[in-house]
């Protein structure tokens, strides 16, 4: 399959298009004009486009599927009114110009597969999430909803459209779990508040195979959660993580002061509880490679 790729320098991005290009498949990793030079010795090659317009380079024409993985990072700036603009336009302003982009292909793809994340739901405390959940009234429920709006729009295209609401990115790469354990390293690591509020978590590895799964699988359509089907409350979560660093979880990091230093951040990003569940995934027969956090530590710790 010829596969179009956004976002391909993240850290699922990378793992992807690096999968996607040992199977066989042609990867072209949509990148901005000014970042077109930068090959090195990634997989696939580089096809220019122009987010703002939505303009294509003819390299990109005749793709069989699209990932679009583009977005700020959540969690490596506090929020400013600057830094939300940002994230809401990296990601909405984007999809609407990828959308876009597909209406004028004369032959086009037969899938999109769209991030998105289970901030749509919320905080939700121990209320069991499925994808018919609705979502939930803050600022990452709000700019999730948006993102999915303007993904479902190449529904109209003929399009089959898949919503990956990914949970935390477990790996060894990058993303949450080195940032988790800076702490436990210093033995200095605790839950964090109450340590009751839910945590939904699912390997690198895992996303990969999912995100391929959804690709090849045409029954797969609309919101998928991308979760381990084994959610733990944060205060579960973090002793398994002390336990396989070999390290004590002694020293909580309390409500107040996680909101003093992050604002904003510490409610949507570390208090939060999202109870989700993979019903769609599990529905469809994907069979998780890691589900149990104890073993997935063990594995990347």
């Amino acid at each position: 399959m010829k596969i179009l790729v956004t976002g391909s320098s993240g850290l699922v991005g990378t793992a992807l298009v690096s999968t996607l290009a040992r199977g066989g498949h042609t990867l072209c990793r949509l990148v901005r004009p000014q970042m077109a030079g930068d090959q090195g010795a990634k997989e696939g090659f580089a096809v220019v486009w122009h987010p703002a317009t939505g303009e294509l380079a003819g390299a990109g024409v005749g793709a069989d599927a699209v990932v679009n993985l583009a977005g700020a990072s959540i969690a490596d700036r506090l929020w400013t009114t600057q830094r939300k603009a940002l994230l809401c336009s990296s990601r909405i302003d984007t999809t609407r110009a990828l959308v876009g982009a597909l209406a004028r292909m004369n032959a086009r793809p037969g899938v999109l597969v769209s991030a998105s994340a289970i901030g749509y739901y919320g905080d939700r405390g121990s209320e069991t999430l499925t994808e018919e959940s609705k979502p939930g009234v803050d600022f990452l429920a709000g700019l999730a909803l948006e993102w999915e709006a303007e993904a479902l729009m190449a529904e109209s295209l003929g399009i089959r459209v898949v919503l990956a609401r990914f949970g935390i990115i477990l790996a060894r790469e990058g993303g949450a779990l080195p940032k988790m354990m800076l702490p436990f390293r210093f033995g200095a690591g605790g839950k964090l508040g109450s340590g009751q509020q839910w945590t939904s978590w699912v390997t690198l590895e895992d996303v990969v195979g999912i995100l391929r799964f959804a690709i090849e699988n045409t029954p797969v359509k609309g919101a998928i959660n991308i979760v381990s089907p084994q959610p733990l409350r944060n205060a579960e979560f973090t002793a398994a993580l002390a336990k396989a660093m070999h390290r004590p979880a002694l020293f909580p990091a309390p409500a107040f002061a996680l909101r003093l230093a992050l604002g904003e951040m510490a409610d949507a990003l570390l208090l939060s509880s999202q109870r989700v569940a993979p019903q769609v995934l599990e529905k469809n027969g994907y069979r998780f490679l890691h589900s149990d956090l104890s073993a997935a530590l063990k594995n990347l710790v």
